[in-house]
């Protein structure tokens, strides 16, 4: 069993493929389906501030928190099983966020997505890195990959936009329920199974150790941006020191660790990793809060909103013809290197065009930031995934995946946040405006926009003093990508690959 993906012919690897790109896309939209609905919800349940960034953070917390622990399982009880099962779960947790009464039970149904999340994403990398064997194609398997996963986040908003057209916010994850099962079928038909032949002993103090260095990070962050740097910053972030000393101390140590921290020696694999973090951190980081932007200040309906995304979904799949090009003309390190300082241009012209009358100059300005996630998350990916033997798969695609995840949870708490704390700086609120309005106003656009009359002089300052931090939070992104681009560019080694490695019959099944 653990050797039969050897043995696949290339219209089953492919149909498998097919598979799992539709998982990761589905979670990849699940991600930021729920980003275009904050104003519908907000009416329905009445979230605070702090409770709109938990709802959106929640899922990807509880993804980074078990990505490591689930990528180790999957090596050792099957790739398949664990993806299958979690595919049913997270079916199920679909229903409960649908339907979720409170803002504190959509929290908590959003936790579960998480976990279920987390037993899929890892599944999906390693059964890729199993049954490609070939570079050449597993470099073109994994753009596409890529593709649905970056796609997927742009892709959300528009799903989302459609559904909420006709039905209320609850839709955008009750449509989950029949894709799983579609998936459910299709992956028991089309998918090899494997796992590692010789995997030790599951560790479940590593498991946890991973957890509590991972989850406490991002609340550590969440906390000090929304309240300041006081006791309870400084103990999560103890706690999370603590338990990231002790991990990599253990594995270390262990004869069959959960993680090489080996690897990270290697520039290719940690600058690849540092990389796919960065990149999400920014575009994740942006996205939360550019739909309510679109909708909010521009006035966009749900659909439009998600239509006016396009343009970074579209270049992000566009950048599947891309890859062998910049592999052969640049090689890996530089083309990483150069695919995020495109996104840094782009976000800078975002920046400059969230102010323009005219939609257009922002819809041409999303197109370079899509074309540079997705050329990085691509290549980053296959750098992740190609540096350990076929039998360690599920262990370093949930390292690629951990980043990708924390990117989103650290991109929403830190830039989210940078977004709430500008629009509130940036607010001059008349003196004699009663505490309660003045408290709605305060908290976010959407609760200001639900007590101001609407073309008011005090609706228009809040719309103002949004945009504004919309502007800030993208010349911030920005900058940090460009970060990212020199770091990348220096540090992952850049051997170009002959231009026929990506247009030879193995690449082009």
């Amino acid at each position: 069993m653990v050797n039969s993906v050897t043995e696949l012919s290339a219209r089953r690897r492919w149909a498998a493929l097919a598979v799992l790109v539709g998982a990761v896309l589905l979670l990849a939209i699940d991600g930021t389906v729920l980003y275009l609905a904050v104003p519908s919800m907000t009416r329905d349940l009445a979230p605070t501030a702090t409770q709109v960034l938990w709802i959106g953070d929640i899922y990807s917390l509880a993804l980074a928190g078990l990505l490591v622990t689930m990528g180790t399982l999957a090596d050792r009880i099957g790739r398949k099983k664990l993806l299958l099962i979690g595919t049913t779960a997270f079916g199920s947790a679909s229903l409960l966020a649908a339907f979720a009464p409170t803002a504190e039970a959509l929290i908590a149904a959003r936790l579960l997505l998480g976990l279920a999340g987390a037993t899929i994403m890892p599944s999906t990398l390693s059964i890729i890195r199993n049954i490609f064997l070939d570079q050449a194609e597993r470099t073109r398997a994994i753009a596409v990959w890529s593709a649905a996963s970056a796609g997927g986040i742009a892709l959300g908003p528009l799903v989302g936009g459609a559904l909420l057209e006709h039905f209320w916010w609850g839709s955008v994850f009750l449509i989950n329920v029949p894709i799983m099962v579609g998936l459910l079928v299709a992956g028991i038909v089309l998918l090899p199974e494997s796992r590692d032949p010789h995997p030790g002993p599951f560790d479940v103090l590593s498991a946890g150790l991973s957890m509590a260095a991972i989850v406490p990070l991002v609340y550590a962050v969440k906390h000090a941006v929304g309240t300041g740097l006081d006791g309870v910053f400084a103990a999560t972030l103890a706690v999370a020191w603590g338990a990231g000393v002790l991990f990599v101390r253990r594995q270390r140590r262990l004869t069959t660790p959960m993680i090489d921290v080996t690897l990270f020696r290697n520039p290719a694999f940690s600058g690849a990793v540092l990389a796919t973090f960065i990149s999400i951190f920014a575009l994740t980081g942006l996205l939360f809060f550019f739909s309510q932007y679109l909708q909010l200040a521009r006035g966009f309906s749900p659909l439009v909103a998600g239509l006016a995304e396009m343009p970074a979904t579209i270049a992000s799949i566009l950048v599947v013809g891309l890859v062998g090009v910049a592999m052969a003309r640049l090689g890996r390190g530089r083309a990483i290197g150069s695919a995020q300082a495109v996104s840094a241009v782009g976000l800078l012209l975002v920046a400059a065009a969230e102010s323009a009358e005219s939609y257009l100059w922002l819809g041409l300005a999303l197109v370079p930031v899509g074309l540079g996630v997705g050329l990085a998350m691509t290549l980053s990916t296959d750098a992740v995934v190609s540096a350990v033997p076929p039998r360690k798969a599920g262990a370093a695609a949930s390292i690629s995946e951990t980043a990708y995840e924390l990117g989103v949870a650290l991109g929403i708490a830190i830039l989210g946040s940078v977004v709430t704390l500008t629009y509130r700086a940036n607010l001059a609120l008349p003196d004699d405006l009663s505490p309660a309005t003045r408290s709605m106003v305060e908290d976010s656009l959407a609760s200001a926009l639900s007590v101001l009359a609407p073309g008011s002089d005090l609706a228009a300052a809040a719309r103002e003093a949004f945009v504004h931090a919309i502007q800030t939070t993208s010349v911030i992104a920005a900058v940090i990508t460009a970060l990212a681009a020199i770091v990348a560019w220096r540090t992952i080694p850049s051997p170009r690959q002959p231009a026929e490695h990506d247009g030879g019959p193995s690449a082009n099944h």
